[in-house]
């Protein structure tokens, strides 16, 4: 009677701590064995004895614990007297009896939430307006406006327009001549065939990286205290951008970046696809706990699995039961565990030339390598070092210090354990430079004990760190990448009472929550199915959630707004009949970015003019009606890429290594970890490439793009903040790199544009703004002009501080210093820093 009337009750509510597997701290009701066993803090049933029984605490709310179940109504006193007799009387229980249904099958949850049906293709709605239709999307947002009695703004004019579209489909202003040849091009289909070659452009990659990178959380270091660098960390990005150029369907950029790995016969960049579940946080101080932190870095690739694609707060579940969606803590933990049997690895990925170049100056670099090591004695110092740690290894607790010294090892050299273990003949060239790298860098620190202060100083090993790097700029190696592949050992994956990792509860498999369709199957590994899965046609959540993004990206507010959360706790979408659509548009076109891109920007819709209109700001001051475009501030990058562009200053370059351009004096020394220190300014060109490029330090980033709302990086994130604030203004006027581009833009006005300084303000509105200025613009400019001049005149020492003196060829000096206060006001203009 007890597994009959009593124990189903308890499966059906008790949700919320128990989990999937109805446990909680141990307690599990699902076996008499189970039951009788126990969790931490006593038996849950002990029979014949009900008042030391676990259960009968909880049911009943004796002595400070959590009453169960805690959602829902609470057992009555008849119930909890039945459970006391029925223990009292031996708590006789029959498997047979006990053999409830399963709560972890794949029955489906009964929920009527629209992000968990599957997108179908609606009708599409008809209108009155059909002229104002450029494509079928337009209908659907049309049909509302006729609906509440609304008209769509006009057409924004064609200067806005080829700005607009140039900002959001490739980061970069038009120059005066694209403007000059488009408004001159009066034939059918010309802003289509302006979208298509922005669609071909290298620098689309670089604009929709950027987006895929904050999703991603890409940073350039690991986080934490120590935050240490990760130089290969670019590598991915570049693929990114190359992903994005090359138009590869979003079904096999998932793919590729989730389980690239595992396909058959993977190529080098599909392997350097997995390097997007790399960008988690690491931490590499001495003394923690590996397991500890290796686990976080699992629970942060669930996370930011749920909010990519299925735009889900799924790490809700991590801890207990999702308290406002369908995901239960055993299916948080069997997604976690097609993660957790992979590992990190770094493997050679060289670009397009590199090979060649490399293979002809290895055996000198080799051999210059070799006598380096041999001058300093690294050889003999570096066998007894790894001596002492072996033996540390095999004795550990007979010496704290080189505890110690193993376990700081483990931690900052990759499979250190296993390349110490190894003996110096099978080791590779790879490893063994990597553990020769690591000991002269370390040595003489605590990090090597038994090591006087003045030891390294006499071996001088940071002169040899000093020649290392110059001879590995001389003789540079082959790009590297981290990447992501199967542990042939992988540790069991267990839930985690209330999270924690040191307190497993029951195992569990790799499995996807039961709101959504079921994994194919197949013979394929688990975390390529999870890939596959989350691409199918059937799926209800990925192609929404991506589409959703498009759309936020073009117009200010995705359909849904809460773009990380189609849940329960989330927006609804304004549109839900277009967001169908458009995901059903998505998958039907094989998954196609650009197609779908195109589509939107060459809509009616996002023609529209962003002027905000008086009679709608009661009706709808957010714009959800669609009724006009959005106006909305340029991300952190692009402010400054608009800024190079505007200047002549950009460099085009694509791809490539992160650069670190001028920044704060002093800044880099509130980092905690030494090599945060080295932020050595680029030179030459590589200081002007795009904001996309920039060095990103977790714990001191760089400060212009915090100043503008970049994310942090250690989280997923789906959509950037607006803050206004007084300092985004001086960091307009003062930052070393903005008040060079408006050096450079004056020196471009003047040396590019002859005529009256009215002319050459004209040319400077274009190269900022794609259109010439209002009279009363320029009337203002003309009068900063002047007074610059004036105040010059009064102080000529001004002069050289704000144009060098070697400037402009035949332009007075004076001059040139006053297009630089007039070339600071542009570049500080509302309008310069927003996209119309």
């Amino acid at each position: 009677d007890f597994a009959r009337d009593i124990a189903p009750l308890l499966r059906e509510r008790c949700q919320t701590c128990h989990g999937a597997e109805k446990q909680m701290s141990g307690l599990r009701l699902d076996n008499r064995e189970a039951a009788l066993a126990g969790g931490y803090s006593g038996p849950v049933i002990k029979p014949g004895n009900s008042a030391e029984s676990r259960l009968i605490h909880l049911v009943s709310g004796l002595k400070e614990e959590p009453v169960m179940p805690m959602t829902g109504a609470k057992l009555t006193s008849e119930q909890v007297g039945l459970l006391r007799a029925w223990i009292d009387q031996g708590a006789e229980w029959s498997e047979q009896a006990a053999a409830v249904p399963e709560v972890g099958n794949r029955e489906k949850p009964k929920t009527d939430h629209w992000a968990y049906l599957p997108p179908r293709r609606p009708p599409v709605p008809k209108v009155q307006d059909r002229a104002w239709l450029r494509n079928p999307l337009d209908a659907f947002v049309l049909a509302k406006l006729e609906d509440g009695g609304i008209q769509p703004s006009p057409e924004a004019d064609r200067a806005t327009l080829i700005r607009r579209v140039s900002l959001d489909l490739i980061g970069l202003p038009p120059t005066p001549e694209e403007v000059d040849r488009f408004l001159a091009d009066s034939r059918p289909g010309t802003y289509e065939r302006l979208v298509d070659r922005l669609l071909a452009s290298p620098h689309y990659g670089e604009k929709w990286a950027r987006h895929w990178l904050d999703l991603a959380r890409y940073a350039d270091s690991d986080g934490y205290g120590v935050d240490f660098s990760r130089p290969h960390a670019w590598r991915w990005r570049h693929w990114v951008i190359e992903a994005l150029n090359t138009n590869m369907p979003f079904d096999q950029f998932t793919i590729e970046q989730l389980a690239g790995d595992l396909l058959p016969n993977p190529t080098v960049e599909q392997k350097v696809a997995t390097g997007f579940n790399r960008n988690t946080l690491t931490n590499r101080e001495g003394g923690i706990d590996l397991e500890e932190f290796r686990v976080e870095e699992v629970v942060d690739r669930t996370n930011t699995l749920g909010t990519v694609w299925l735009g889900l707060t799924v790490g809700c579940a991590r801890c207990h039961d999702h308290k406002y969606d369908a995901t239960f803590q055993k299916e948080y933990y069997q997604l976690y565990a097609f993660f957790n049997a992979a590992k990190k690895v770094n493997i050679e990925a060289p670009l397009p030339g590199e090979m060649g170049p490399f293979l002809s100056r290895k055996s000198t670099y080799d051999r210059k390598w070799r006598e380096l090591l041999e001058e300093y004695d690294v050889p003999e110092l570096e066998a007894e070092w790894e001596k002492n740690l072996l033996e540390a290894a095999l004795n550990p607790g007979a010496n704290e210090v080189w505890d110690f010294a193993w376990g700081v090892v483990e931690i900052l050299v990759d499979g250190a354990k296993q390349i110490l273990q190894l003996n110096p003949s099978q080791r590779s060239q790879k490893q063994q430079d990597q553990l020769t790298a690591y000991f002269i860098q370390w040595y003489g620190t605590n990090m090597v004990p038994g090591v006087s202060k003045d030891e390294p100083k006499k071996l001088k090993f940071k002169e040899l760190w000093e020649k290392r790097e110059q001879l590995k700029e001389k003789y540079p190696g082959l790009s590297e990448a981290q990447i992501f592949v199967e542990n042939p050992s992988p540790p069991k994956t267990h839930i985690l009472i209330r999270g924690d990792f040191r307190r497993p509860g029951v195992e569990v498999y790799p499995d996807t929550p039961r709101v959504l369709p079921p994994l194919p199957g197949g013979a394929e590994p688990p975390r390529l199915q999870l890939a596959r899965w989350l691409v199918s046609g059937d799926h209800p959540l990925t192609a929404r959630v991506t589409v959703n993004r498009m759309w936020q990206e073009f117009f200010g507010r995705g359909l849904v707004e809460t773009s990380e959360d189609f849940g329960t706790r989330g927006e609804l979408p304004t549109h839900p009949e277009l967001l169908d659509w458009l995901a059903v548009e998505f998958m039907d076109n094989g998954w196609n970015v650009k197609t779908t891109h195109r589509l939107l920007v060459t809509s009616a819709t996002y023609r529209q003019s962003s002027k905000i209109r008086g009679e709608l700001q009661g009706r709808d001051p957010y714009n959800k009606l669609l009724a006009r475009q959005s106006r909305f501030r340029l991300s952190a990058e692009l402010i400054r890429d608009v800024a190079l562009s505007a200047s002549g200053l950009l460099n085009p370059a694509i791809g490539g290594k992160s650069i670190r351009p001028p920044q704060p004096a002093g800044l880099v020394k509130l980092g905690f970890a030494s090599d945060l220190r080295a932020w050595r300014e680029d030179e030459g060109a590589d200081r002007y490439r795009r904001g996309l490029y920039i060095f990103f330090q977790r714990t001191v980033p760089y400060p212009q793009l915090i100043n503008f709302d970049a994310p942090d990086s250690l989280l997923a994130c789906s959509r950037r903040g607006h803050s206004t604030t007084p300092l985004q203004a001086l960091n307009l006027l003062n930052d070393p790199v903005f008040f060079e581009a408006a050096q450079g833009l004056a020196a471009r006005v003047l040396r590019e544009k002859q005529g009256s300084v009215a002319d050459r303000i004209d040319y400077a509105f274009r190269l900022c703004l794609a259109r010439l200025p209002k009279p009363r613009e320029r009337e203002r400019l003309l009068r900063h002009y002047h007074q610059q001049k004036e105040i010059l005149e009064r102080d000529p020492k001004s002069i050289e501080l704000l144009f060098p003196a070697n400037g402009v060829e035949g332009v007075d000096p004076s001059e040139a210093a006053a297009w630089v206060g007039v070339s600071r006001v542009l570049l500080n203009l509302e309008e310069f820093i927003t996209r119309g």
